[in-house]
């Protein structure tokens, strides 16, 4: 299995190399990554135990693979094949594909690593693929957002190689293990780097603009699966450690409800969907025991929902409340805003059930304060008015779209058995209050409230400040 392993993580690199040099191959390439990993993901459910090694004894790299990796590796997997299909037609050169391969392997990279200088190293490539893939355009405006993403993840993880090489001294090892004897500004060094990847919070700022002004397949990627590679270690972390679960917890509720309430309050589509990426983080975080099938729910669907964005006639919710889309385009949103909402047959519900049920006493209000405003906020896509569409709208939407909306709202659909246990009158009934008040209030409230919230915090030459901000909040709750 260790070969194997190995093999694995490699192959995207590889096969990344090849399909720039042979440009033809590079779809079929890439998407043979995707269903590698895959079947990687496959395996490890199946196994049922983890597959953990070391090379070089303590100087060297930690691997390791369970069940709660496979979740996540997975949902690369799955993402990367709807993108690759919806692509499949473009105009994307073997540049586009290369840069996708390396973010598929940096990212699988990131989850397997189970030591923070392996992981440093896979967080840096996967920043590098992120941003070219961002610029991909070649505009002067994805350019500049590309350089914004960049600047601000190298900045973080100088603060996070900090953090690392004070866990070395402290341990003479770069294992995540070595956390509890390291000193406190370790802690909050590595923290804070992982809130800003993850998207986590104030420090996760930097994602609206970056996922609303990107290209669709870009957008659906990065909250897909990028920001998962900041999340995945500090749930490990929180698993290791009782007191960084507290820690872990108290962040999941307070980005569960910031991400909400200017997703609530927002009328650009992706600019609601770049919202929920941060409230949804807050989900996974909460309950980090139990964060896997959140993670996966929420990669497939908001893959779906940014691919659904891009096809729109407008990103401005006022419009579309005004101009009725297709009803297949309406048919597939409403399903991956039911998925998002809880409603049951869908892989959403059981992740809702799994996590509320794994919160602790003083996560409860927050979190169903939290669940309500999601219901709110894709009220807003819900009750968008619709319409048959014509023979010529129907020929102009691309086959590689409705193959990606098959495997990504199929897997919802298949995700839903993970935990059937869910499926009790009490189980189901909470979740459908919980979107018949949040439909109500939308109706009754938000659909006619205008209110502009300030973007100041989201400007460049803040977000610095906010990641220290976030470092001191971050050593205050580790000091205490």
């Amino acid at each position: 299995m260790k070969e194997l392993t190995l093999i694995w993580i490699f192959s995207p690199f590889l096969l990344g190399f090849l399909a720039y040099i042979l440009p033809n191959t590079s779809r079929l390439l890439a998407l043979l990554a995707a269903i590698a990993s895959a079947a990687y993901a496959g395996k490890l459910f199946l196994g049922g135990t983890a597959v953990d090694f070391r090379f070089l004894d303590q100087f060297g790299i930690d691997l390791i693979l369970d069940p709660l990796a496979a979740f996540f590796i997975l949902t690369n997997a799955l993402v990367t094949t709807a993108v690759v299909c919806y692509c499949w037609k473009s105009n994307k050169t073997a540049f586009f594909y290369t840069q996708l391969l390396i973010l598929h392997g940096s990212v699988n990279a990131a989850f397997a690593c189970a030591d923070f200088m392996s992981l440093y190293v896979a967080l840096e490539v996967l920043s590098i693929a992120t941003f070219l893939l961002i610029s991909y355009p070649r505009n002067d405006r994805s350019i500049w957002i590309g350089l914004r993403y960049l600047f601000v993840s190298n900045v973080a993880m100088l603060f996070y190689l900090v953090g690392t090489i004070l866990v070395y001294q402290a341990n003479h090892s770069f294992a995540f293990q070595g956390l509890q004897n390291a000193p406190l500004e370790a802690i909050a060094l590595i923290f804070m780097a992982l809130l800003v990847k993850g998207g986590i919070f104030v420090s996760g700022f930097w994602l609206p603009l970056t996922h609303s002004e990107s290209e669709a397949p870009v957008s659906a990627l990065m909250s897909g699966v990028v920001v998962k590679a900041g999340i995945l270690p500090l749930v490990r972390c929180a698993l290791l450690f009782e007191a960084v679960d507290q820690i872990i917890r108290i962040f999941g509720v307070a980005t569960a409800l910031l991400g909400v309430f200017y997703a609530v309050l927002e009328k650009d589509a992706k600019r609601i969907l770049a919202f929920h990426t941060i409230s949804q983080v807050g989900f996974i975080l909460a309950a980090p025991e139990v964060g896997g099938l959140y993670a996966l729910s929420h990669g497939l669907v908001k893959a779906a929902l940014f691919l659904i964005a891009g096809i729109l006639p407008s990103r401005n919710i006022k419009e579309l409340q005004l101009q009725p889309i297709p009803n297949s385009i309406w048919i597939v949103l409403v399903i991956a805003s039911f998925s998002i909402s809880g409603f049951p047959l869908l892989s959403g519900f059981g992740a809702k059930v799994l996590t509320m049920k794994n919160l602790l006493p003083w996560q409860v209000i927050g979190m169903n304060l939290a669940a309500v405003g999601t219901a709110i906020s894709f009220a807003k896509f819900i009750f968008l008015p619709h319409q048959q569409e014509s023979s010529t709208e129907r020929l102009s939407q691309k086959q590689g779209f409705w193959i990606a909306m098959t495997l990504l709202l199929g897997g919802l659909l298949v995700a839903n058995i993970v935990y059937y246990e869910a499926y009790t009158l009490e189980n189901i009934l909470k979740p459908l209050a919980t979107i018949v008040i949040g439909w109500i209030a939308y109706l009754v409230i938000f659909r006619r409230l205008v209110i502009k919230l300030p973007r100041a915090i989201e400007q460049f030459e803040n977000l610095i400040g906010v990641m220290i901000i976030s470092l001191v909040v971050i050593f205050g709750i580790v000091a205490v």
